[in-house]
């Protein structure tokens, strides 16, 4: 599968319906209690960008959209409103939002990750598909250049340093990013009186693994 690197419209995910997807298999022994578990290490994102048609005009957009991706042939980016930033929707980025791994003095290149907590259980991300421009990555309390100690990959969600960093040295980051997806469907069924009354279509998107 071929991925382009352009951003479904952002004022149409605006409105979109969509968050993170577990799958769990639940088996109920016979004295009641449950064994569960999961093939899946990570989450996976679904949405529906149907419901952030607003136009005709939207409508049309969208259309052209499907078209140039070949329905379900081409990924793109998609802008998650409820989670993109490596901090707080209300924040600003910084340089020490996450951490993402610490030296050893051999490794230059470090994947983006995002740490998910909530008591004592985490779960960390991996971030592939970076928003150019707003990365930030320090090192300790130290933040550093892009493009002089730095250079960044958005496509793969890599930190690439001119010089590893030192053993044990904490490595942070702080960045916006997209999510990469598809269309989970090869048809788009419009009807431009059913959508003046208020009914739009029914577009899922779904995340892909890159």
């Amino acid at each position: 599968m071929a991925f382009h690197e352009i951003r479904f419209p952002a004022s149409l995910s605006f409105g979109a319906l969509g968050g993170p997807q577990r799958r769990t298999d639940v088996v109920t022994l016979a004295n009641g209690h449950e064994e569960r578990n999961t093939p899946w290490a990570h989450s996976r994102r679904v949405y529906d960008a149907g419901l952030g048609m607003r136009s005709i005009d939207d409508l049309q957009r969208l259309i052209g959209f499907f078209e140039a991706r070949m329905g379900q042939m081409h990924g793109f980016r998609w802008k998650d409103w409820a989670d993109y930033k490596s901090c707080a929707a209300s924040a600003e980025v910084a340089f020490d939002d996450q951490s993402i791994g610490y030296g050893d003095g051999a490794t230059s290149e470090f994947q983006i990750v995002k740490l998910y907590r909530s008591g004592e259980q985490s779960y960390a991300r991996p971030i592939s598909k970076l928003v150019k421009g707003s990365v930030r990555v320090g090192v300790e309390q130290d933040e550093l250049r892009e493009g002089v100690e730095y250079e960044v990959d958005v496509t793969r969600g890599v930190i690439v340093f001119a010089h590893p960093p030192d053993p044990q040295i904490e490595i942070l980051a702080g960045f916006e990013f997209d999510v990469p997806v598809r269309f989970d469907t090869d048809r788009i069924l419009t009807s431009v009186a059913s959508f003046q009354a208020g009914q739009v279509p029914d577009v899922p998107v779904i995340e892909v693994r890159v």
